[in-house]
């Protein structure tokens, strides 16, 4: 409280990462949202549709956009092993809005249940809860990513936890659509 009875310029100063961090996290998840009908398109370029499609699918917040049906599909006509790969590289980037929300501060969401067990188990096995939540489509990721933001959860751990489960799931995925 010091720091906002001195002014807006010395709470700026002190909170000025999270909140950008907050504001560009945002900003990401409404251009996703606006334009989604578009994001389908780039799968038409390969692998680096694959892959841009994985970063900007994964860059929503909480609201889904359908990039596992893009892997699916595109496990159908490339290599899927690839394909898998390549989406695995290209979700946890996409992961990092989540952290950078709950870096930010996201005290909207913290009044939920699923947010305080999420929380819970975070704080008992956080790169365990993330990959496992990583691994297997569910709404909860996003979560488990605002609350690493939150709890300061090293990045490289975070990237790694989410890399292992999404390339897993991802492969999954590509081999499905494959079959």
């Amino acid at each position: 409280m010091e720091d906002q009875d001195r002014g807006p310029l010395a709470f700026w100063l002190k909170y000025r990462t999270r909140v950008a961090a907050l504001i560009f996290s945002v900003a990401i998840t409404i251009l996703i949202l606006v334009f989604r009908d578009r994001l389908i398109d780039l799968a038409g370029y390969g692998y680096l549709g694959v892959f841009l499609v994985s970063v900007l699918a994964n860059a929503t917040i909480i609201f889904p956009v359908p990039g596992i049906a893009v892997v699916f599909a595109s496990g159908g006509v490339l290599n899927p092993l690839l394909v898998g790969l390549i989406a695995g590289v290209g979700e946890p980037l996409g992961e990092l809005t989540g952290y950078l929300a709950g870096y930010g501060g996201s005290a909207v969401i913290e009044d939920s249940e699923r947010f305080r067990r999420v929380q819970e188990w975070m704080g008992r096995r956080g790169f365990l809860t993330l990959f496992l939540l990583s691994l297997i489509p569910n709404p909860l990721f996003d979560l488990a990513g605002i609350v690493a933001g939150m709890g300061h959860f090293p990045v490289p751990k975070f990237l790694l936890a989410c890399w292992l489960g999404k390339t897993m799931k991802a492969i999954f995925m590509a081999y499905s659509g494959f079959l």
